[in-house]
Order: structure tokens, then C-alpha cells, then sequence
């Protein structure tokens, strides 16, 4: 039996050959089996209820188990994802598969360990098959999920709030984003960045805010320089530069946040309506990275009785974790009525199940170049849109499956032959 291992330079070397589309249809399947697992168990007068397609019994995550060291926390999460759950589609991509991730989570007298590492296994005969650096995995996944919900939004916009799932055909958006701000300057923000360049065309400007300008932040800004030299970059500090962040963000389509800021990155004031905003830094109760009255922007009833161009929606990876871990909608005080869920938003057949054939041919189809069709009125205290993501253990499985198996495919990795001799 062989082990390969990658490193987090394979890693990097596997990811850049993903197609963003590839990447959008290995998480519309997450995201699917989340929503169908919670349907399961929501009661009948749930947003979930009524839903057509069958439980995913075969999706498993186990809760983390956490060892406590001198200098770290150590968690480990299981996850499997099991092939009967996972559809077939011409995407080339299947979300399947067995691993656990394991973090070290260093204390605050200690220097820092090694973020992140999966173990993938065989799903024949139980070994683990790959040891994978998941360095820039998580950020890499997030960054994908991320990206279906900026493009399929506004097929919720046109939905009225009455909790019902969505079943028919998606309708993308009619453009694509032109400015975007970025808050952070570590692997989340450098995964966002890059796939939505790659996927979105028409981007001309991309405003990189961090509290300081360290080496990070400066080599960051280089390296998406380098990849990306139709697009110009501003980098600003936003200890020393607030009225600049201020106008960067009044002018953003999109705002990607990617921080660990128990303290908002800026007031709702500063937000124009129909501004879309990704918040993926936060995953504990005390963090914060925008203000509850920028939150209560995105909430149908608090819009109700007033007329926009803008319609506000808020939608989450998995509503059952983001009520646990997200402060910001935790300080909101939301109920389940006021989200959506992303599973909800996918296409799906005349049977109720996901149909990824769709929404490939959607996605290769709709990369446009042309800006957003969406009111752009200097008005800073209507609707606007919020993806809120903590973090789903199917998308360390689906994600570390899918590296190994094009580490496979392109001889990419250590392969330790004998290894169980």
C-alpha cells in the first residue's frame, strides 16, 4: 500500500488546475447535502419543509474532538461524504469521499504550529491514502462556496420571503462586480481574490485593506499584481488611512471580510445599497466584523413597506452552525425566517434534486463582462446582500478528495510506496 503526500507547494500547484466552475459544482454538492440533511430534521412549519429529494443518511460529521497540549488545542474533525450522495454531472468533479482534518490551534504563549492537515482515506479498504497540507485548502473552499453565492443571488432577490425553497432554473446575475475591497490580508482573502478574478471578468479595480502594512500584506499585493496585471490594486491600511477605506468602500460592489475582528470594519453608513458583502473571518460568538445595523440591511422585514431597486437577503452556509459561531448574526438576534440557506438557492430537477448538469452549463455560460444591473443610487441605508460563512466539515472532505484525486491524475506529490509493508 503507498501514501502520498503534499506539501503545501503541491497543494498550490494542484489548486491552480481547477477550473472555477469545477470548483462552484464540488460545493453546490455540499451545499446540497447540508440543506437536505437539516430538511430532515426541521419541523413541518420549517423553510426546509416540504422539501422532494431524500435524506442523505450517508453523510456524516461527527462532532470535533479537541486534546489540549502545552502550547495548542488540537482538533479533529471527521467527515465523510458517501458516493451514493454525491451526483454525477459533466462538471468532471464528484464530492465524495472520507477524511479527517486535523488543526492546531496555538495558544496564545505560543508562536503558532502548522494550520491544518487531512488525512484522506481509501474508501475500499479503510487505509489513509493521502496526507494533504491544508494550508490554503480551507481558504480555497471557502473562496469557492463563496463564489456561487455571488452569482447566484439574485435569483433570491427576485423571490418573495415566504420561506419556500427554490426549485426552478436559477437567474444569474445580469453583469459582474467592477470594485471590489478585500479586509485581510492572510490565505482567505488571497483565495477570494484570485478565483473571483478568474471568474469574473470585468473586475478593474481591487482595494486590499489591513490593519498594518507587513511583509504579508506588501507580498500580497505583488503576487495578485503579477497574476492579475489588467487590474488595478489599492493597498491601504486602515489604521491610517480612514477616509480612503471610506471611499473604497462606498464604491464596492463587493465587500469580502476575512478577519478575526471582535470590533465592525466599518459602519453601515459607509455601504451603498445593492453592495454585496462576504463575511468569512468570524466563527465565535464575541467576533464582529461588521455592525448589527449593516446586518438588519440584509433582513426583508426590516425593508418592509419601503420601495428599492435593492432587495436585501442574507444567506449562510449552514444556518444551524451560523447561530452558533457567528457573531454578527448572533448580536443581530435573527431567526431562521430571515435566512436562507445557500443549499436553498441551487437548480434542481422535476424530482427536487440537485441538477449539476444545470448549473454547469449555467455557469460556463453566464461569465460576463458587463457591469451589475443593480441600482447604484448614492443611497446608504437601503437593502443590500450578505453571504455569512463559518466553515462546513463536507467542504474539507470534498475538497481534500478532490486535490488527491488530480494529485493522481497529474503525478503531483511524495508517493511512499510499502508503506503498510
Amino acid at each position: 500500500m503507498s501514501l502520498r503526500v503534499l506539501s503545501g507547494t503541491d497543494v498550490e500547484r494542484i489548486s491552480s488546475n481547477f477550473e472555477p466552475t469545477e470548483l462552484q459544482c464540488l460545493m453546490a454538492q455540499v451545499f446540497d447535502a447540508v440543506t437536505s440533511l437539516a430538511s430532515t430534521l426541521s419541523p413541518k412549519n420549517s423553510p426546509m419543509a416540504g422539501r422532494s429529494n431524500t435524506p442523505r443518511s450517508t453523510t456524516q460529521t461527527p462532532h470535533r474532538t479537541t486534546i489540549s497540549t502545552e502550547n495548542h488545542h488540537v482538533l479533529f474533525m471527521p467527515a465523510r461524504m458517501a458516493a451514493d450522495t454525491a451526483e454525477y454531472s459533466d462538471s468532471g468533479v464528484r464530492a465524495s469521499g472520507t477524511s479527517v482534518k486535523i488543526v492546531s490551534v496555538p495558544k496564545s504563549s505560543s508562536p503558532g504550529g502548522l494550520p491544518a492537515t487531512t488525512l484522506v482515506l481509501d474508501e475500499h479498504n479503510g487505509s489513509v491514502k493521502a496526507m494533504v497540507n491544508a494550508r490554503k485548502l480551507t481558504a480555497l473552499r471557502n473562496a469557492a462556496g463563496q463564489l456561487i453565492y455571488l452569482f447566484t443571488f439574485k435569483s433570491m432577490l427576485d423571490l418573495p420571503n415566504t420561506g419556500s425553497l427554490l426549485s426552478t432554473s436559477l437567474a444569474f446575475t445580469n453583469g459582474t462586480p467592477r470594485r471590489i475591497v478585500a479586509f485581510g490580508a492572510g490565505n482567505q482573502i488571497e483565495a477570494h481574490v484570485n478565483l473571483y478574478l478568474r471568474f469574473f471578468h470585468g473586475i478593474q479595480n481591487c482595494t486590499i485593506v489591513n490593519r498594518t502594512a507587513n511583509d504579508r500584506f506588501k507580498f500580497l499585493v505583488q503576487r495578485l499584481s503579477s497574476s492579475f496585471p489588467q487590474v488595478q490594486f489599492t493597498p491601504l491600511e486602515n489604521l491610517s488611512a480612514a477616509a480612503e477605506v471610506e471611499e473604497e468602500v462606498s464604491s464596492a460592489d463587493v465587500i469580502i471580510c476575512a478577519t478575526s475582528s471582535a470590533i465592525p470594519l466599518f459602519p453601515s453608513r459607509w455601504v451603498r445599497a445593492g453592495t454585496q458583502i462576504v463575511l468569512v473571518g468570524s466563527y465565535t460568538p464575541e467576533m464582529q466584523e461588521i455592525d448589527t445595523d449593516l446586518v438588519k440591511r440584509a433582513t426583508l422585514p426590516h425593508f418592509q413597506g419601503r420601495e428599492s431597486n435593492a432587495k436585501p437577503l442574507l444567506v449562510v452556509d449552514s444556518w444551524d452552525a451560523c447561530s452558533k459561531e457567528a457573531g454578527e448574526l448572533i448580536k443581530a438576534n435573527l431567526s431562521r425566517d430571515d435566512v436562507r440557506e445557500l443549499g436553498e438557492m441551487l437548480p434542481r430537477d422535476s424530482s427536487g434534486r440537485l441538477d449539476l448538469d444545470h448549473l454547469n452549463t449555467l455557469l460556463l455560460s453566464k461569465q460576463a463582462t458587463e457591469p451589475l444591473d443593480i441600482d447604484r443610487q448614492p443611497d446608504f441605508t437601503g437593502p443590500v446582500t450578505i453571504f455569512k460563512s463559518v466553515g462546513i466539515g463536507l467542504q474539507d472532505v470534498a475538497i481534500a478528495s478532490a486535490v488527491v484525486q488530480k494529485a493522481e491524475e497529474l503525478g503531483i506529490g511524495t508517493v511512499v510506496d510499502g508503506y503498510d509493508d
